[in-house]
């Protein structure tokens, strides 16, 4: 078609500079038409047959006419309405007063080919009239057509010529581009907003996997092609787009049922005008294809060949939007006034009073070459009591398009010829009839705006377009007749935004009482998440269960939702909940172990100390320098109660004590192994136990050493508060399903300054003893703080791998087992020999046994 534009369009231009003299635009073609002679001609191009009989041409001579089938009532009518609202407009002194409007109406056969014909020959000087110079336009307007394909062919013919087009039934969105068609209008709303108005109903009822059929011309593949771009935004899928037409021959009928019977789709959008639909609808019914909620646009859902309980069966419950319904009360006896008697030469009146009389109308001039197998009219027939839906004028569509169309025209025209609005007094005319022009009637119909008899806000917008606004119908059953239901209404505004509203209550479903649903994949439930199937449209997926640590509390959920940090998910992925928060508590047995242990230490201590406070003047306590034994038993006694603050809930308080109260206790602890050290050392190094080598490392000198490099660790672990103090944290790392509260030390350096002092007192304390490790055996007390320091050395050297590699609470009790320890290290290796003697082996506390064996060889 575009390339027969084309041609035609060159073709026109040559046609148009070779016969502008002569008035002739273009070549006529033999066409019957309803015609009457006015002022000023409107031409209308009608479907009033809707199907071509193909004919093979010989190219011997001149092809035979266009021979058409199929009379459509529906059709007719709307060239009635034409043929009605120009008489009404003539008899309206207020609208073209002393102009009459004139008609010219041909048949298109709902075929492109035949409707390029008709605007030809609508555009070249009808043979009826006989005026010469100076001669006007054949037709200032065209009302043309009901199928877009034919629409584009007027509108691409006739369009650079500025002949301005108003369709009633054309809704293809193509035809708002005014770069194509600057002359086109239209009085029923562009198929953008019936794709916005049908992708919003599949979006209120929540249907996700629909299936379409098309009609293979302009009006269906760019209807489909604007509802698929809006449903994509909205998450829906095509599972399949079907293609008919009414030429098609049944084996691509059969193609589409097969496609439809094979798919899993529970709702189908058939976006095809009535004819190319109804081959289909019939075998979907024949076959007995039953379950499908079917959508239809406005082309096929108020036609009245389909609305039959035959087509019910299948077909009962669709959905479809239509354009806005008014009745004309007068034309009714304007249709029951049709009458093939009152001019036999009218086109397509013989049919019509054939299919709604029953008989064929004879005329006398015709008696002797007459043959029909049809029963003769009388002559006395008469419309005027038919029951037939043909005359029912409450509810028009279409046909009130077609008279909004026919007003628009006569109202441009009057604006253009009087210059001013309809309905004030009009003087004379300002333009002379035959200076009017097709590009002006354009110009002023662009601009015209009025309310009707009816209160209807006519106009266009700037692509020739109509407000928006659909009734949505529903096929009911009612008194064994189908009705057309309307249950709900859709409207745009000029933003953009739309309006939708259904009564949801009212409506009846193919499947009853209950809405359907349509779905590739059943919605996900909760805990689970929506995973894509390769080579599928997005809304066929698969259903898997939420990773660890993430959920879904909600169905249909796309992607699972992390939980918070201290947050994990429970067994059916649904829910986040608190973590386990682990830490070393006195109720569990590590933690009873641990109390109990230094519990146990402490007593200790402390019985040893009573111990060498009620035996303090015997020889063995003054022989081990009971002072400097009762700070360390002290010291041990603070050391062994350390480990309790590692046990519970840490804070800033505990995680604050706990390294500095140990890394200061054990350090008072070394000093004063320290002290006693260089004090066993100096005393059996002197040749005389009491010489002055000893005296130099007196009690004083004693607590100096003490004091001294105990002082060292609290000023170290004074920085380590003031600059970076230990804090707890809760530590994630160790498990997903666990919070490990813990201490953290803030500054390992000063943790490691800590505990590396620590090391250095042990280390010098170990090089003294050893020194020392060959005294006399009877009270050889180097050697068991040598030995105590190798314990004390071994312990916390083990300590420090141990402590970076345990996870979670076992950090702490690594630490506590490295206190404990070491602490019973040095307990038991230095005051269990004194124990010893002084509660098991009273005999040898004596100082003869004592001085008689450390007598200097």
């Amino acid at each position: 078609i575009p390339l027969l534009v084309r041609a035609i369009l060159f073709s026109l231009s040559i046609v148009y500079v070779n016969a502008v003299s002569s008035c002739k635009l273009f070549g006529t073609f033999d066409m019957p038409s309803l015609f009457k002679q006015g002022d000023i001609m409107i031409g209308g191009i009608f479907p009033v047959y809707n199907k071509e009989v193909s004919s093979t041409s010989s190219y011997e001579r001149d092809p035979p006419g266009v021979e058409c089938a199929g009379f459509d009532l529906r059709a007719f009518r709307w060239t009635q309405v034409m043929i009605f609202a120009i008489e009404e407009i003539n008899n309206d002194p207020a609208i073209l007063p002393n102009i009459s409007l004139g008609y010219r109406i041909l048949n298109s056969c709902a075929s492109p080919t035949n409707t390029l014909r008709a605007a030809l020959t609508l555009a070249s000087r009808p043979k009826e009239t006989d005026r010469t110079s100076p001669c006007p336009p054949a037709i200032s307007a065209l009302i043309a057509e009901s199928g877009s394909s034919q629409s584009l062919a007027v509108a691409g013919t006739l369009g650079p010529f500025d002949v301005p087009i108003v369709s009633y039934f054309s809704t293809c969105a193509c035809l708002s581009d005014r770069v194509k068609y600057p002359t086109f209008f239209r009085t029923i709303p562009s198929d953008y907003f019936q794709a916005k108005a049908l992708a919003a109903l599949v979006k209120h009822f929540d249907w996700q996997w629909i299936g379409a059929i098309q009609s293979d011309n302009d009006y269906g593949r760019n209807g489909i092609l604007a509802f698929t771009e809006e449903v994509k935004k909205l998450g829906v899928c095509i599972a399949f787009v079907g293609t008919v037409l009414r030429t098609y021959t049944m084996d691509k009928i059969l193609d589409v049922v097969e496609m439809i019977k094979k798919s899993t789709v529970k709702v189908i959008l058939a976006f095809v005008p009535e004819g190319d639909f109804y081959p289909l609808m019939r075998e979907v019914v024949k076959q007995n294809i039953t379950g499908i909620q079917w959508i239809a646009s406005e082309a096929w859902i108020t036609a009245a060949r389909p609305s039959t309980p035959e087509i019910y069966k299948t077909f009962g419950g669709a959905l479809g939007f239509v354009v806005q319904k008014m009745p004309i009360p007068n034309l009714k006896p304007f249709l029951t006034g049709i009458n093939p008697y009152a001019d036999p030469k009218a086109a397509f009146v013989k049919d019509f009073w054939e299919i709604m009389v029953g008989c064929t109308p004879a005329f006398p001039e015709e008696t002797t070459k007459f043959e029909t197998t049809k029963e003769i009219c009388t002559g006395n027939e008469t419309l005027k009591y038919s029951t037939d839906v043909f005359f029912n004028v409450t509810q028009l569509r279409v046909s009130y398009n077609v008279y909004k169309a026919v007003y628009a025209i006569a109202y441009a025209l009057h604006e253009l010829i009087f210059c001013q609005p309809v309905g004030e007094k009009s003087i004379k005319p300002c333009l002379n009839i035959s200076k009017i022009s097709p590009k002006k009637v354009t110009d002023y119909l662009q601009k015209v705006k009025f309310i009707n008899h009816f209160g209807d806000y006519v106009f266009f917008d700037k692509n020739g377009n109509p407000p928006a606004s659909y009734d949505i119908i529903n096929w009911q059953m009612i008194d064994g007749q189908v009705q057309h239901v309307t249950v709900g209404h859709f409207a745009s505004s000029d933003d953009g935004d739309y309006e939708l509203s259904i009564h949801e209550e009212q409506i009846v479903w193919r499947t009853g009482k209950t809405l359907p649903t349509s779905v590739c994949s059943n919605v996900c439930s909760v805990g689970t998440r929506k995973a894509q199937i390769k080579g599928k449209p997005r809304c066929c997926f698969d259903c898997i269960l939420c990773a660890d640590g993430t959920i879904a509390n909600s169905t249909g959920a796309a992607d699972c939702t992390p939980c918070p940090q201290e947050y994990w998910s429970n067994d059916k992925k649904d829910e986040c909940i608190p973590k386990t928060v682990e830490f070393l508590t006195y109720h569990e047995p590590m933690g009873v172990a641990i109390t109990i242990v230094s519990l146990l230490g402490t007593s200790l201590s402390l019985v040893t100390m009573v111990v060498f406070i009620r035996y303090r003047e015997t020889p063995v306590i003054k022989a081990s320098n009971s002072e400097l034994s009762c700070f360390l038993l002290f010291s041990l006694c603070l050391c062994f109660l350390c480990p309790l603050t590692f046990i519970g809930r840490p804070t800033v308080w505990t995680c604050m004590l706990r390294h500095t109260a140990f890394g200061i206790t054990f350090a008072l602890c070394i000093s004063c192994v320290l002290g006693k050290t260089i004090v066993v050392v100096t005393a059996f190094k002197a040749r005389f136990p009491y010489s002055k080598a000893a005296g130099k490392f007196g009690p004083a000198q004693q607590r100096i050493i003490v004091c001294s490099c105990t002082l060292i660790q609290i000023v170290i672990c004074v920085l380590w508060l003031t600059l970076n103090p230990p804090f707890p944290d809760m530590v994630f790392r160790y498990s997903n399903k666990k919070i490990v509260l813990e201490c953290n030390t803030g500054s390992e350096a000063a943790f490691y300054a800590v505990l590396g002092y620590i090391g250095l007192l042990a280390i010098i304390c170990l090089g003294l003893a050893f020194l020392a490790r060959k005294l006399p055996d009877n009270f050889n007390e180097a050697k068991f703080i040598t030995f105590s320091m190798l314990i004390f050395c071994a312990v916390w050297i083990t300590f420090i791998p141990a402590y970076v590699s345990s996870p979670g609470k076992f950090t702490a009790a690594v630490e506590t087992f490295a206190i404990l320890s070491s602490a019973f290290g040095l307990l038991i290796s230095i005051f269990a020999p004194k124990c010893y003697i002084i509660l098991i082996k009273p005999e040898k506390n004596t100082k003869k046994h004592i001085m008689g064996k450390t007598e200097i060889q």
